[in-house]
């Protein structure tokens, strides 16, 4: 099998898979992806923080400038430098969760899927592909056999 960047990789097919073993495969597959999600979603909270954070520094000024300084007071000195989380911003989060998460994650199952695999993903997936096509090519070989021959009158 010839990748999209012209190398060769192992057919899903050719690997000697227990169901045990493919099944995990699929599994630890289906975590990482949904790993990365929460990443995703740890980075949107990440920009909507900054953003609400920024808005509440406009939010100081105008209380100052409406001659609320008690009020603005507080925000610049309680509020606007807390962190999120435990005293941390959610960069700090962020990185924290890259590097002793995120990475050693990726890294473990790397390391299962080059083992099981010979470092092919998604290998459940491209069975079903290959299934599916095969299926279809089928389907289409009967119906184009059955129009060669015409309806038969029994």
């Amino acid at each position: 099998m010839t990748d999209s960047d012209g190398t060769s990789s192992p057919d899903a097919d050719d690997l000697e898979l227990s169901d045990a073993e493919l099944e995990a495969l699929h599994d630890l597959q289906l975590g990482i992806e949904y790993v990365h999600r929460a990443y995703g979603t740890l980075l949107s909270f990440h920009h909507e923080l900054g953003h609400a954070m920024d808005r509440m520094a406009a939010a100081e000024d105008n209380l100052r400038t409406a001659g609320h300084g008690s009020w603005a007071d507080e925000l610049q000195n309680q509020h606007l430098p807390a962190g999120a989380v435990s005293d941390q911003w959610t960069f700090e989060l962020v990185e924290e969760f890259s590097a002793e998460f995120l990475e050693e994650v990726d890294r473990f199952e790397g390391e299962v899927r080059e083992e099981l695999a010979d470092g092919l993903d998604h290998v459940s997936e491209r069975r079903q592909k290959r299934r599916l096509r095969e299926r279809a090519a089928d389907d289409q070989q009967t119906v184009g056999d059955e129009q060669d021959t015409g309806p038969t009158d029994g």
